[in-house]
C-alpha cells in the first residue's frame, strides 16, 4: 500500500511553485464603464450588484431604535456606498441612472428642469449625461436647471434655483436660466411622509399633477417627462392626461428603489405639443 503522504508529496513536486489564491473580500461592484440599454455609451454605468460586508451599528445612549436601524441600513446599502464613491450626493443618482439606461431620456445637447433638485444627485446625473460640461468632444452641450424649496450647494455647469417653480418670480427666472424648451422635465419630488397611504398617495399625486402642468408648458414637441408615483401607478385622470399629450407612456421602478419602498416612476416620452389654448 502507497502511503498517502507520499502521493501528497509527489504531487506537490509535480505543481512547483502553485500557490492558492487569496480570498478576496467582498465590496461594492465598481462600474464598469458601460451603460446598459439606449444610454449605451453615454457615461458611466448605472450598475451595482455586490453587497458590501455587513456593518454593525452599536446602539448609542440617547439613540432612538429607529435611528440606529437607518444608521445601519445606510452603512450596509451598496447604492449609499457606491454614490460616496463617485461622488454623488444621494443614491437617488442611480434611479435616474437606471431609467435612464433603460429609456434613453436623457441625450447630448439637451436642455433639462429637475423639479425637488435637492441635494442634487440627479442634477449630477443629468449634467453627465446631456454633455452639460462640453466634455464629449464634437457633441452637443446640454442645460441643466435644478430648482428647490430647499438651498442647494452649487453643481458645476448646472444653474440652481431656490424657490418654489409655481411662483411666477421663479417661474420666469427658470425660463431665462434654461434659454430655450426644455426637451425633458424630472421631478423626483415626494411629499413628507404621514404613515397614512391613502395621504400619501393623494399628495405625491397633486405633486405629480403639478409638475405635469409645468412640463406642458415648457416641453418642446418630442420632449419627455420622467415623475415619480406610488404603487397603484397614476390616477385615470392624469394617465389619461399623459397619453393624451405623450406618445409613450410607461410605468417602472428602477432597482436602487428599496425593496420596501412603494414608489415608482411613470415615463412620457413624445409630448405632441401643448393641447391648451
Amino acid at each position: 500500500m502507497t502511503d498517502k503522504r507520499s502521493k501528497d508529496q509527489n504531487r506537490s513536486k509535480d505543481q512547483p511553485g502553485r500557490k492558492r489564491s487569496p480570498t478576496k473580500p467582498r465590496g461594492p461592484a465598481k462600474a464598469d464603464g458601460k451603460a446598459e440599454g439606449k444610454g449605451k455609451g453615454k457615461g458611466r454605468g448605472a450598475r451595482v450588484t455586490a453587497r458590501p460586508l455587513a456593518t454593525r451599528v452599536k446602539t448609542a445612549r440617547g439613540r432612538k431604535n429607529s435611528s440606529t436601524r437607518w444608521l445601519k441600513r445606510q452603512l450596509n446599502d451598496p447604492y449609499v456606498v457606491e454614490a460616496q464613491r463617485r461622488g454623488y450626493r444621494s443614491r437617488a443618482a442611480f434611479k435616474l441612472l437606471e431609467l435612464d439606461d433603460r429609456f434613453g431620456i436623457l441625450k447630448y445637447g439637451a436642455r433639462v428642469v429637475d423639479l425637488g433638485a435637492a441635494p442634487g444627485g440627479w442634477t449630477q446625473v443629468a449634467v453627465e449625461r446631456v454633455n452639460a460640461d462640453g466634455g464629449r468632444t464634437g457633441a452637443r452641450q446640454g442645460r441643466i436647471v435644478g430648482i428647490d424649496l430647499l438651498e442647494i450647494e452649487p453643481i458645476a455647469w448646472a444653474e440652481l434655483i431656490q424657490g418654489d417653480f409655481l411662483n411666477p418670480a421663479a417661474y420666469h427666472e427658470l425660463l431665462t436660466l434654461l434659454d430655450g424648451p426644455a426637451d425633458v422635465v424630472l421631478s423626483d419630488m415626494a411629499a413628507s411622509a404621514t404613515g397614512h397611504t391613502a395621504t400619501d398617495h393623494l399628495r405625491i399625486i397633486g405633486l405629480l399633477e403639478a409638475a405635469l402642468d409645468f412640463a406642458a408648458s415648457v416641453l418642446t414637441p418630442g420632449g419627455a417627462f420622467l415623475g415619480k408615483v406610488l404603487q397603484g401607478g397614476t390616477e385615470n385622470d392624469i394617465l389619461n392626461a399623459l397619453k393624451r399629450d405623450f406618445r409613450s407612456v410607461r410605468h417602472a421602478k428602477p432597482p436602487a428603489s428599496r425593496d420596501g419602498s412603494a414608489e415608482s416612476y411613470v415615463i412620457a416620452q413624445g409630448f405632441r405639443g401643448s393641447q391648451k389654448s
